[in-house]
């Protein structure tokens, strides 16, 4: 029986590794970041894969940096057979990914060489691309540079969003390791080099790419938005105050308002310019200090004060 390590952290691991104990691979440990305090009370989190892993009876190692410590010699020291990644949020040091016998592989979820990085869904949808998928690959020292070994694509609707494309992207990437695992274990799949003219990168999101810049295209700041959601989440602000957009649509106006400004409030929604002489519906909003709340709740409530021409910087 295949012994294999599991590294991974997010929600859109979990099921991989629960494919892992249900096809009766013998996994002897699963990786994972350590516990983090979350939300404005900051309760102390266990990530997802560490809840799945507990759930399945097994070891859990959560080393704050492997680079050096005593978690990374106890991973070696369990002599996996194989050792499998997906979005564990960590470098491999050289003498992990030189331990097993059959290596090291990622599930990542971008088409590579496109979308190298920690980013890679979010980075798809901000781009406004129309296609993604799970790429499996061996892992080297560079990042995500290694052969590819299998790849599944799925297009990316206008409705999507990084939440939605990240449950989708899990199955995908399950199902296709699990199609892939045998040929792995057998040596017998045909990995091919990546194409370095292709490569291109997605690094984790920055602040600065939160914050809306209205005088872009109102198709860009809708990008912007769904791929932010649900997390970070793109942001403005309105008198010095910092507003979360949840959720927002493009929208036809004949308006040419500076960029920024609210040009219509219906009940429900109210619309605000961008460049281009286009505009932006927004349908969900988050103000400092409040819930998230649909537009039609805060034009009650906190917002009942917006007015035609009022600008978001």
């Amino acid at each position: 029986m295949t012994s294999i390590i599991f590294m991974g952290t997010p929600a859109f691991s979990a099921p991989i590794l629960r494919m892992l104990v249900e096809e009766g691979y013998n996994v002897l440990a699963v990786v994972t970041q350590p516990d983090r305090p979350v939300g404005r009370k900051k309760v102390l989190t266990a990530p997802p894969v560490k809840e799945e892993a507990v759930n399945l009876g097994l070891h859990v190692i959560q080393p704050t940096k492997l680079k050096g410590s005593e978690e990374l010699q106890e991973i070696i020291d369990l002599n996996p057979d194989l050792i499998v990644t997906a979005a564990f949020g960590q470098l491999l040091p050289k003498e992990l990914l030189d331990a097993p016998e059959l290596g090291c592989i990622n599930v990542h979820a971008s088409l590579l060489p496109a979308y190298r990085g920690g980013a890679p869904i979010h980075q798809a949808v901000i781009d406004g691309q129309d296609r993604t998928g799970v790429t499996i690959m061996y892992m080297e020292e560079k990042l995500d540079a290694g052969d590819i070994i299998a790849q599944s694509e799925i297009p990316i609707t206008h409705l999507d969003d990084t939440g939605l494309l990240f449950d989708k992207l899990s199955v995908v990437g399950t199902e296709l390791l699990k199609e892939t695992l045998p040929s792995i274990i057998s040596k017998t799949n045909n990995c091919v080099k990546q194409d370095e003219s292709l490569v291109t990168y997605a690094r984790n999101i920055s602040r600065e790419q939160e914050r809306i810049d209205w005088n872009k295209s109102a198709i860009d700041i809708h990008n912007q938005i769904r791929g932010l959601h649900p997390w970070p989440v793109a942001y403005t602000s309105l008198e010095d105050q910092s507003v979360k957009v949840w959720k927002a649509d493009t929208i036809q106006v004949n308006t040419k308002e500076l960029p920024g400004t609210v040009v219509k409030i219906e009940s429900d929604y109210f619309v605000v310019q961008t460049g281009l002489e286009e505009a932006i519906r927004i349908d969900e909003l988050q103000p400092a200090g409040k819930k998230k709340m649909s537009a039609e709740d805060y034009l009650r409530g906190v917002g009942s004060k917006l007015r035609i021409g009022d600008k978001f910087e």
